[in-house]
Parts: C-alpha cells; structure tokens; sequence
C-alpha cells in the first residue's frame, strides 16, 4: 500500500502554517479497494454529509471507480485519532496529455479538528497521488499537476460554504466562474431514480483550481479547460450511462474555445 508522505513542499503557499501541525498523534491511512475494513468508516462519514444533497456517488459506484487503476487512480484518504474519525477525502488521478489532474471529490473534517491546519494537508495529499499515478504512466514525476474541485454556485446565505471556499483560496485555488464556464456536474442519483423522474438531471457547479507552482497565474486558456472538463467526465464515465453523460448540459460545445483567454478569479464572492 503506498504510503502517505507529509511533505511541506507540497503545501500551497497560503497553507504554511499547516508545516507545524503535529501529525504523530493521527492514524492516516490510504484506502484503495471498497474491501478494505476502513471503506465501511469513510464511506458513512461522506454520505452522511454529501448523500441527501445528491453529491455524493453511491457505494457500488465507488467500488467500481477503486477498480480502474492504474489507468485511473482512485483512493480515499481517512485520518483517525485513537481509531475515532478525524476527517476523510477523497479523489481521483488521471494522466491527460502528459499532465496530471486530480478530481477533489469530498472533503470532510470532524468540527473538533477544523481551524487546526489540517485542512492544508488534506488540500496538498493528492498531489501524492498525482505523481503516482504520472509514474504509472511513464510519464515524468515533476509534469504539471493540477487539483480540481466542484463546488456549489454562489450562496451569500450558506455560511458554511463561505467558509470552505475561504479556505481553498487560502490554499492557492482560483475560481472560474459559471458564467463563464458552464459546468454541470452528472447525475449521482441510483438509475431507477433517474429513469423515475424524467431523466438525468446534471447540477450546476462551478470549477476551483489549483495549478501547482502556478498559483500566482490569473488567467487560463479555453484549451486547457476543455482538457479539465474532459478529464472530469473521464473520470466519472465508467460508472454512468452512456446516455445521462449524452445530457445536453454536459455537451463539450458548451465550453469556451480553445483560444480564448479566461480570468481566475478569487473563489470567495467578490
């Protein structure tokens, strides 16, 4: 099993005061089949939080994702203290165009352990995962690495939400706004449920980005969204039907062209 390495180069720059956390004390371990004994633990963390918002994918989806490495490298990273829940992640790294995007999934700290720093290093452990996955693939290990994220629309009522995208700014993430890049997220719901309501029904979400070593760049070209978008849907294909991936909202025309120029933009509301 690989093993989780803490390295502070890893931290974006707005995370340094994550280096002195003291780490010793937690048990961090990586999850990489749903048979593990931990999956039980981290799985019911995740859909408590996210499951009822139709955020989160079910366990037999899950299962089936753990299974495409190493073309795909899917894991979930659970932090425990004395054997109690401390927090969870997961997400997903796939190699495209010899660069390397990690899907940031889910992320979830137990209320206890948040404002601690260790948020920074739950936001810098994927890149782990990147470059195993980019040695998978005979490609270098310092290629280009970047974390995506999906998150909700803008909610000046959602204190929580606020928040978290505080954090990731903090974290060296940018913003490209929905209006500008209208990403919709597929449909998580069990198929009975879809075909019981009319059809898939894609949700708006807006994409937050950590380009690694490039977090000080303010722009980003159509090309490599498209490339991002692309990655994403890649990811989430094995596991959804070809149809509800066929939605009209989910269309690759929908994004900007190639050669346009777009802003990054802070991810807390300006």
């Amino acid at each position: 099993m690989a093993q989780i390495v803490s390295s502070t180069d890893d931290l974006a720059p707005g995370d340094r005061k994550s280096a002195a956390v003291d780490l010793s004390p937690l048990q961090i371990d990586r999850i990489r089949t749903a048979e593990d004994p931990l999956f039980a633990m981290a799985y019911a963390a995740l859909w408590a939080e996210f499951g009822a918002k139709g955020e989160m994918e079910l366990r037999a989806t899950l299962a089936g994702r753990f299974g495409l490495a190493p073309r795909m490298l899917y894991e979930i990273i659970l932090v425990r203290r004395d054997g109690e829940f401390v927090a969870v992640r997961d997400h997903t790294a796939a190699v495209a165009d010899g660069a390397a995007v990690v899907h940031l999934s889910h992320n979830l700290i137990a209320p206890e352990a948040r404002r601690t720093g260790l948020a920074g290093w739950l936001r810098a452990w994927p890149i782990q995962a990147a470059r195993e996955c980019l040695a998978a693939h005979g490609a270098p290990t310092d290629a280009p690495v970047t974390l995506l994220a999906e998150m909700e629309l803008d909610r000046p009522d959602d204190e929580a939400r606020a928040i978290r995208l505080k954090a990731y700014e903090r974290g060296g993430f940018r913003k490209i706004a929905h209006a500008v890049v209208p990403y919709h997220q597929p449909d998580f719901r069990a198929f009975e449920v879809i075909d019981a309501t009319g059809g898939a029904r894609p949700l708006p979400f807006q994409l937050v980005l950590r380009r690694v070593g490039r977090e000080g760049e303010d722009t980003i070209s159509g090309r490599e969204v498209r490339g991002l978008v692309r990655a994403l849907y890649a990811i989430y294909a094995p596991q959804f039907r070809p149809a509800d991936l066929a939605h009209p909202l989910l269309a690759p025309d929908r994004l900007p062209p190639d050669d346009a120029v777009l802003p990054l933009l802070p991810p807390t509301p300006c």
